[in-house]
C-alpha cells in the first residue's frame, strides 16, 4: 500500500454498521485524505429451490427506496455467527421454508468502495414449508415462487433490481447442483 493511516476513528456505531473515518497520508506525496469505511459484519443470502425448480423470492419494503422489491432471503450475521447458519435462519424467519441441503455459492463484496459488508451465498435444497418466523418490519413481506426463467426476465426489465438477488442467481447459473 501506498500510504499510512495516521488517524483511525469510530465516529458513530449503530445497529447495522458502524462509521469510522480514517485519515491517510500518501507515501510518494505526502497528500493527506479522507477515508470514510462503513464498518458492517456481513451476511447471508439463499436462493431457496424447491423440488419443481422453482426459486423462492420475497418481496419486501425498503425504507431507503421507499418502495417495494423483490429479493432472496437474507439477513445480516450476528456475532460469530457461522453464514451458513445465517442462511438457514434467515430462510425459515423470512418464508417459512426450511432446507435439509445448504450449499455455498460463493460470496460478494456489495460495496467495497465504502463498506466493508460481505455476503456470503447459498442455494437452498430439500425444503420443508412451515411458518416464518419474521422480525418487525417484515411483517408485510410477502412469498413468491419463480422458475429460474421468469427471474432472468424479472432481472432484464428491472422488477428485480437488488444486487445480491442478480449476483446470487448469476452464481446459480454458473454451478451444477
Amino acid at each position: 500500500m501506498n500510504f499510512d493511516i495516521k488517524e483511525s476513528k469510530v465516529i458513530f456505531k449503530g445497529k447495522v454498521f458502524d462509521l469510522q473515518v480514517d485519515i491517510i497520508e500518501y507515501n510518494d506525496t505526502g497528500n493527506k485524505a479522507i477515508r470514510e469505511v462503513a464498518i458492517h459484519p456481513g451476511g447471508a443470502v439463499v436462493l431457496p429451490i424447491l423440488d419443481n425448480g422453482k426459486i423462492i423470492v420475497v418481496k419486501q419494503y425498503r425504507y431507503p427506496f421507499d418502495r417495494f422489491l423483490f429479493e432472496l432471503p437474507a439477513g445480516k450475521l450476528e456475532k460469530d455467527e457461522d453464514p451458513a447458519y445465517c442462511a438457514k435462519r434467515e430462510l425459515t424467519e423470512e418464508t417459512g421454508y426450511s432446507a435439509s441441503e445448504i450449499i455455498k455459492m460463493g460470496s460478494i463484496f456489495t460495496t467495497p468502495g465504502f463498506c466493508t459488508e460481505e455476503l456470503h451465498l447459498y442455494a437452498a435444497k430439500g425444503l420443508t414449508k412451515g411458518d416464518h418466523n419474521r422480525e418487525e418490519g417484515e411483517q408485510g413481506m410477502e412469498v413468491y415462487e419463480y422458475t429460474l426463467d421468469e427471474i432472468i426476465e424479472m432481472i432484464k426489465n428491472g422488477e428485480i433490481v437488488d444486487s445480491k438477488t442478480i449476483c446470487s442467481i448469476f452464481h446459480y447459473q454458473l454451478t451444477s447442483f
